[in-house]
């Protein structure tokens, strides 16, 4: 909802219609009737234009039938994600220059095509404002002083016209609160906020050609990738290209009330580590609050559960009609992009293979940097093929942690079972690991999240599979694995 500005509008009303009553009765009688003459003018000989022209069609020989050729189907319609931003920090720009001249009817016509968008509704405010009084500050909403306001006159027991003719009564005063109502300064202080973040997104964006470190390895198969940087409440969309991860868009996007690392159903926090989206929900099954669809994330992780975390229903998803974005901590613990970023995203990530990494903070790196612990942490998993390939069942059970748990609470012993079953099955043949993605996750602990096809030697199909790696002083060990497709 747009915050109450300046009653510039009340004044400017006032004035109409003060000068509309000032006008004498006679003279407003001979303006509506020169006004109805020219309007019926205006009728008369736009219905002779019409019948001259009908005419004029039934004088000429009727057309040949012309075979009608059937249209191709219409192309989509473009996707407008960032647009909405891009206008803003051009009108910030300008009006930070003192281009306030050039920024208004940039800030109107903004306003005109996202009528539901906060910040630029504050930011037209501030430029209209602007031409009574300096601002100091975005949103510079300060008391106004008292405004001299006619008084309206009596008009019990006299005509229109007497009314009109009575002399104008003195004004009286009329002044704002000394202070915003508590909802509409909280409104104030997310508004500054949400510009304050939105504008850093440009003035500090990513390294060129950085990617977030925890995309240690990509499958050609993940055609896209998602991380999200709490503290700059910005989202970053991720192509995997034969060159590897390509920045293609960034988006401002809320998170939690409370902000960030979910412990417990209902906490109001929206988590941190590694997920994937799960699947793409209809739009049309979903109330109008979630606006342009969602795709859900696994959490709680493997990791999370371990860590003995709860909850659920964590999704990226987009805003209700009456809201372009949302305060920078508003969910209840989802991640939430204005509709048309999240159309973007809706028309281009694949569920179940799209990593989501959400961090406190990004750490940026140059892909190179990751080589070294890249060809470290494959050396470990060539070792447990080779072992799983050679039947070693006591080397191969060294790389799974004591406190490992698979799907369905299978634990280590029962899981032992599992591999002995899985060695005798491939005959001798070797393991072939395919499609493979790792990501790294640093908090407390090291983890690798890894996700390939395993395949027997010379065979044509396989299962797809994700383990959980944690770091124990100088080793790896598996804390679940478990089929996933």
């Amino acid at each position: 909802m747009p915050l109450p500005l300046f009653p510039l509008g009340q004044v400017l009303t006032a004035a109409a219609v003060t000068a509309l009553l000032a006008v004498p009765a006679p003279a407003l009688a001979k303006k509506a009737e020169k006004t109805a003459k020219t309007e019926k003018a205006a009728k008369t000989e736009k219905a002779d234009k019409a019948e001259k022209a009908h005419k004029a069609r039934a004088r000429e020989p009727a057309p040949a039938i012309k075979k009608v050729q059937r249209k191709p189907a219409a192309k989509p319609a473009p996707l407008h994600d960032g647009e909405a931003e891009r206008r803003l920090l051009e009108i910030s720009r300008l009006t930070a220059q003192g281009r306030a001249r050039e920024a208004l009817p940039l800030a109107e016509r903004l306003v005109r095509d996202h009528p539901n968008f906060q910040l630029a509704q504050l930011a037209l405010g501030d430029l209209l404002a602007a031409r009574a009084r300096p601002l100091g500050r975005v949103g510079d909403i300060v008391p106004a002083p008292a405004v001299a306001m006619p008084t309206p006159a009596p008009i019990t027991g006299l005509t229109f016209a007497t009314a009109v003719a009575a002399p104008a009564p003195a004004p009286r005063p009329i002044s704002l609160p000394s202070t915003l109502p508590p909802s509409a300064s909280e409104a104030l202080t997310s508004l500054r906020s949400e510009l304050r973040l939105r504008l850093d997104s440009t003035k500090a964006p990513p390294p060129q050609g950085s990617i977030p470190a925890q995309f240690l390895e990509l499958s050609a198969r993940t055609r896209h990738a998602i991380a999200m940087d709490a503290s700059r409440s910005r989202l970053y969309l991720f192509e995997n290209t034969d060159k590897g991860l390509v920045l293609v868009a960034d988006y401002y996007a809320s998170v939690g009330k409370l902000g960030t690392e979910k412990l417990v159903e209902g906490d109001q926090r929206t988590p941190l580590g590694v997920y994937y989206i799960t699947s793409r929900l209809d739009p049309a099954t979903l109330k109008d609050f979630y606006g342009a669809g969602a795709l859900p994330i696994n959490y709680p992780n493997p990791l999370d559960q371990s860590r003995g975390k709860t909850g659920s229903g964590i999704w990226l998803h987009g805003t209700p009609p009456d809201q372009f974005s949302r305060a920078p901590q508003a969910s209840d613990g989802c991640l939430v992009l204005a509709n048309p970023d999240l159309e973007r995203i809706l028309k281009t990530v694949e569920p179940r293979t799209t990593p989501v990494v959400i961090a406190r903070q990004l750490q940026w790196v140059k892909p190179q940097a990751l080589q070294g612990e890249r060809q470290s942490f494959q050396a470990v998993l060539d070792a447990w093929s080779k072992a799983k390939s050679h039947g070693d069942m006591q080397r191969l059970m060294s790389f799974y942690a004591p406190e490992f748990q698979g799907l369905r609470n299978v634990g280590l012993e029962q899981w032992t079972q599992v591999m002995q079953a899985e060695t005798k099955a491939l005959r001798g043949r070797g393991v072939v690991l395919k499609d493979k993605s790792v990501l790294h996750w640093t908090d407390s602990s090291d983890t690798m999240v890894v996700t390939f096809g395993e395949l027997a030697e010379g065979a044509r199909t396989g299962s797809i599979k994700r383990q959980y790696w944690t770091r124990k002083g100088a080793h790896w060990q598996i804390f679940f694995e478990g089929v996933i497709g």
